[in-house]
């Protein structure tokens, strides 16, 4: 790869709504998840399992997997509403398509109840709160890799003009050491030591239709990650294979 592009790349997705006005009481929960890869596995691993994995159940490979339509069987995902061995077959080969993914992966489960409560008058929004967590993470790993003066790009699937905006806004804000959470440790006189700006930090917005085999990743692990924290009894083949993947996973607050 070239030298002042880092040798990995990262897919991030969320699962549930970022807002604290209404808290939707079946999924009181908001997550962020960075996938973190190395560019020669998503080429020459990720990229063709996907793309062999269309190809079987398809024929061809422009379907774009989207968790909540093969939850629901809906659109291209109808096909599993109708033939039990097929649907079978079609999970059976998706969880395999996860568990050999070469990846890490960091996630933050925030509980926006648990949020509301605890700082209520806190500025910071369940998705900031979690791009925060998530790229300290990955600043870690970038770290202990030698990419020091690199440029990272994290793609996210695009929501529209303002979100993204929104969006990019903070996380430049991060990779400038002027979040909110760096200010407060400034004014406190505390320092942890978390320089974002040894990185160069790159925000890409893909909207859903480019097809992008990491994005695609990224949404099929989000929500079997909230459903681990609000319903950790019931059985989630997802999250069983998610977390034997290297990387961290932690719910903000804690309880």
């Amino acid at each position: 790869m070239d030298s002042q592009f880092s040798d990995f790349i990262v897919y991030a997705d969320e699962s549930g709504d970022h807002g604290m006005i209404s808290i939707d009481s079946q999924y009181p929960v908001f997550v962020l998840v960075f996938c973190v890869i190395r560019k020669t596995d998503y080429i020459n691993s990720i990229v063709p399992a996907m793309q062999r994995f269309k190809f079987k159940f398809w024929g061809h490979d422009s379907v774009i997997l989207h968790e909540r339509e093969i939850r629901r069987g809906e659109g291209d995902f109808a096909i599993l509403r109708t033939d039990r061995g097929l649907r079978e077959r079609f999970f059976s080969d998706l969880n395999a398509l996860v568990e050999s993914a070469p990846m890490t992966l960091f996630s933050l489960t925030v509980d926006k109840k648990r949020l509301d409560n605890n700082y209520p008058n806190s500025p910071l929004n369940p998705y900031e709160t979690g791009l925060i967590f998530c790229m300290d993470w990955l600043r870690t790993i970038l770290t202990e890799q030698g990419e020091h003066g690199k440029s990272v790009t994290v793609i996210f699937e695009s929501r529209g003009r303002r979100e993204d905006a929104n969006l990019e806004s903070q996380f430049r804000d991060i990779a400038r050491n002027e979040s909110w959470l760096k200010a407060q440790e400034r004014r406190s006189g505390d320092d942890y030591g978390d320089d974002f700006s040894l990185f160069d930090f790159q925000p890409v917005f893909v909207p859903k239709a480019g097809n992008c085999p990491g994005l695609q990743l990224a949404d099929l692990i989000a929500r079997p990650i909230g459903l681990s924290h609000l319903r950790p009894n019931q059985p989630n083949r997802a999250w069983n294979i998610i977390k034997t993947k290297p990387g961290d996973h932690q719910c903000f607050p804690r309880p």
